[in-house]
C-alpha cells in the first residue's frame, strides 16, 4: 500500500515537472495563434468598410494628433482629450492595428493603450503620444514586453540593427519605418519619447 502512494506520488511528481517544461512552449504557441487570430479578424473586418469610412477614421486621429502636439506636455496632459479609445478602434475591442516585423517574424495586434492586459498578449500604443497614421510634428510610440515565458512579443528587438524596417498597418495604410537609433529609454527619462516637431 505504501509502495503504491510512493509510487502514484512520483508519477503525478514527474507529470507536474513536464507541464512545467512544456508550458512556455505551449503557452507561446497558445499566443501566437490567439494574435495572427486577432491580425485576420482585422483584416477581415477591413474587407466591409467603403473608402468614405477609411477617411473618417484616419481624419478623426490626424486631428487628434494635432491637438495632441499642442498641448503643454501631451505625456502629462492628454487625458484633456476625450475619444482616444474609439479612434481607429473599428472592431469595438481596441485593436488599431498591427506591427510586423519580418526580420523577426513578429505580427502583433496593436492596442489601444498599455495596460497589463494588453501587454501580456499584444502590442500598445502610449496614451500622450501620436496615433500611428503618419504626419508631421508627431511621434507613435508602441511598447511591447520582452522575455515573458508565455509570449514571445518582443523577445529578439535586440537582434534589430540600424537600418532594419518594420511596417505598421493601420486600416488599408501600411506605413514602413527605418530603425535610425538605437536607445534604451527610462521610465524617468521621458524625451525620448516625445513629441517631434
Amino acid at each position: 500500500m505504501k509502495r503504491d502512494k510512493v509510487g502514484i506520488l512520483l508519477v503525478l511528481m514527474l507529470f507536474i515537472g513536464v507541464c512545467g517544461l512544456l508550458y512556455p512552449s505551449v503557452s507561446q504557441y497558445w499566443n501566437s495563434k490567439t494574435q495572427t487570430r486577432a491580425v485576420e479578424n482585422y483584416q477581415a473586418l477591413l474587407d466591409s468598410l467603403k473608402e468614405e469610412d477609411y477617411t473618417a477614421f484616419f481624419q478623426a486621429a490626424e486631428d487628434y494628433n494635432i491637438a495632441l502636439a499642442q498641448l503643454e506636455d501631451p505625456l502629462l496632459d492628454y487625458r484633456q482629450l476625450e475619444g482616444y479609445d474609439e479612434i481607429l478602434n473599428i472592431s469595438g475591442n481596441g485593436i488599431m492595428g498591427y506591427v510586423a516585423i519580418q526580420k523577426l517574424g513578429v505580427e502583433l495586434p496593436v492596442s489601444h493603450g498599455i495596460s497589463t492586459e494588453v501587454l501580456n498578449i499584444a502590442c500598445g500604443h502610449l496614451e500622450g503620444t501620436s496615433f500611428p497614421v503618419g504626419g508631421e510634428s508627431t511621434h507613435c510610440v508602441l511598447s511591447a514586453h520582452r522575455g515573458l515565458p508565455h509570449a514571445r512579443l518582443f523577445t529578439d528587438l535586440d537582434k534589430m540593427e540600424l537600418g532594419d524596417t518594420f511596417t505598421i498597418t493601420v486600416l488599408d495604410r501600411t506605413v514602413t519605418y527605418q530603425v535610425d537609433q538605437i536607445i534604451v529609454v527610462r521610465p524617468d527619462e521621458i524625451d525620448g519619447v516625445r513629441i517631434i516637431d
